[in-house]
């Protein structure tokens, strides 16, 4: 015969391990430290800049 399983306790085990493996992928996919946030708001703001200078003086881009 085969073991005895408590369902409530595998189910508790089965969530937890869907939610760890679900917090490490967001971890993996947002997780950014403060300097890489600042860094990408720099390039973004760069670009813009870079942008607005080929504008023409009545607003219309070249």
């Amino acid at each position: 015969m085969g073991d005895l399983v408590n369902l409530k306790k595998y189910r508790k085990r089965a969530g937890r391990d869907k939610a760890a493996s679900e917090a490490e992928h967001n971890r993996a996919c947002f997780g950014r430290t403060k300097t890489q946030k600042n860094l990408d708001e720099q390039q973004t703001r760069r670009a813009a800049r870079e942008l607005d200078r080929h504008l023409l003086d009545d607003g219309k881009q070249s």
